[in-house]
């Protein structure tokens, strides 16, 4: 076990990028958590274009005080041909609430979900995501998800996942279930 937040922040402090247009980058993100709860790491999470209920909402409070959500925008999922002033305003509230959370120092894992969804659909700019990568203390492990992942972000990244769809229930008519897809 690890003795003392000192040497957990040698060896945090990396960013990793989940991407792709397979399902499980949020899922990714959230085993992360739940791995470095196991070890005392502090994870928050700040979800991004997500305000629909869902199973990780649900089950986070179980690792309290070691994972903390939060949600910036509408509560439903955002869509590329209906965007508002207020989905605007809420992932710049949320890049701002994050920026705090890093430097904070609170937390040893920073998981923005859904980044590269907003940053594809211009609800923030790609230089303000460089420079909360490129200005985090050190000790800050990052982690970016969402699908069309800038090339600028996968150059900045320590490590990129990509999720291929090679076959999904989807395709064969089934709707998204409770407890798997949401």
């Amino acid at each position: 076990m690890i003795d003392s937040k000192a040497s957990q922040h040698q060896e945090l402090g990396l960013v990793q990028v989940y991407t792709g247009e397979g399902k499980g980058k949020t899922t990714a993100a959230l085993g992360l958590a739940l791995r470095a709860a196991g070890w005392k790491y502090r994870t928050f999470i700040g979800q991004f274009m997500k305000g629909q209920d869902s199973g990780e909402l649900h089950s986070i409070g179980l690792l309290s005080p070691y994972v903390t959500i939060e949600r910036y925008g509408a509560p439903t999922f955002v869509h590329a041909d209906e965007i508002t002033p207020e989905d605007r305003a809420g992932v710049q509230r949320g890049l701002e609430r994050i920026r705090q959370v890093v430097g904070s120092r609170e937390y040893d894992i920073v998981v923005l979900d859904e980044i590269c969804v907003a940053l594809h659909y211009h609800l923030t700019s790609l230089e303000a995501v460089l420079t909360l990568i490129r200005d985090r203390p050190p000790g800050v492990e990052l982690v970016l998800t969402g699908r069309w992942a800038p090339q600028e972000i996968l150059d900045e990244a320590n490590l990129v996942t990509e999720m291929v769809e090679v076959k999904h229930p989807y395709q064969q008519g089934i709707s998204a279930r409770r407890g798997i897809e949401w």
